[in-house]
């Protein structure tokens, strides 16, 4: 059977949630894979949140495999001002200790699901791993505050979601999968013409309370887990692969991306 590994920090309730969309999706016979194990760099006791992650992850019977970055970190005397710059080595010594750690399970692909740590050269060789971003291929970089700032500040007439390839450098690996959706007419134009009102003001500056930064934030959000789920769908049915560092199509054939527009659409439209 199909094998996904699941790397989380387990952070927040958006974890769990995800976490038990895909198992739900898994059980129900949508994904057609098993999840091989769940990698935490928290462990018991570090954190309410993580906890209740890990209490789910048991639950469904997962096999957990902890591992604090932190305490590494303290343990080799590390400080935050030694961080400034790329990976440094102890950081990459890290990578190793947790693909020793795992050395026991063969994934088919890895999924980064709010891994709040950025993922060094030899763990992206040892893994075939993607992670989401919240905009199109080409589309802005950053946090998802980020990038709906952009859009607005460039008046981006649409904007969506993709699942890339996880590389050393953040968010620059490749697109895996995608879906767009416009950010333009209804129920959209209303708001940029209130914001056009007061284009002196850059978007940033108004905050997240701002009704477009809001309304774009809402039409994003509620495509990433459909997303996610369709993805790893896609991945365990054989329609989409990665080789080499490349994405195939069923056939083998080598694609730029794997559209899921369509899917995506007709999953979110009821909600929106």
């Amino acid at each position: 059977m199909y094998q996904f590994g699941w790397f989380s920090t387990g952070r927040d309730e958006a974890a769990r949630d995800l976490l038990r969309a895909v198992q739900s999706s898994i059980e129900l016979g949508g994904i057609e894979a098993e999840i091989a194990f769940v990698f935490s760099n928290r462990e018991p006791g570090e954190s309410e949140e993580s906890d209740l992650f890990f209490k789910l992850a048991k639950d469904y019977r997962i096999p957990l495999v902890n591992f604090s970055y932190q305490k590494f970190k303290a343990g080799k005397g590390i400080t935050d001002s030694q961080q400034q710059g790329g990976l440094p080595q102890w950081r990459l010594n890290y990578d190793r200790e947790v693909m020793n750690r795992l050395r026991d399970f063969h994934p088919d692909l890895c999924v980064l699901a709010g891994y709040m740590l950025i993922v060094g050269k030899e763990m992206c060789r040892r893994y075939n791993m993607i992670n989401l971003h919240p905009a199109a291929p080409d589309g802005p970089k950053g946090t998802w505050q980020e990038v709906i700032w952009q859009l607005i500040d460039s008046k981006a007439k649409e904007t969506g979601a993709m699942m890339h390839l996880v590389t050393p450098e953040l968010d620059q690996g490749p697109p895996v999968t995608y879906c767009t959706f416009p950010i333009r007419g209804e129920p959209f134009d209303r708001y940029w013409r209130e914001w056009e009102k007061m284009s002196s003001v850059s978007a940033q500056s108004r905050g997240e309370t701002d009704p477009l930064f809001k309304l774009i934030r809402r039409y994003g959000l509620a495509r990433e887990f459909p997303l996610i789920i369709s993805t790893l769908k896609a991945f365990s049915q054989g329609k989409v692969r990665i080789r080499a560092g490349e994405i195939v199509d069923a056939s083998g054939k080598p694609i730029d991306s794997y559209d899921l527009t369509d899917e995506i659409n007709k999953l979110v439209e009821a909600k929106l």
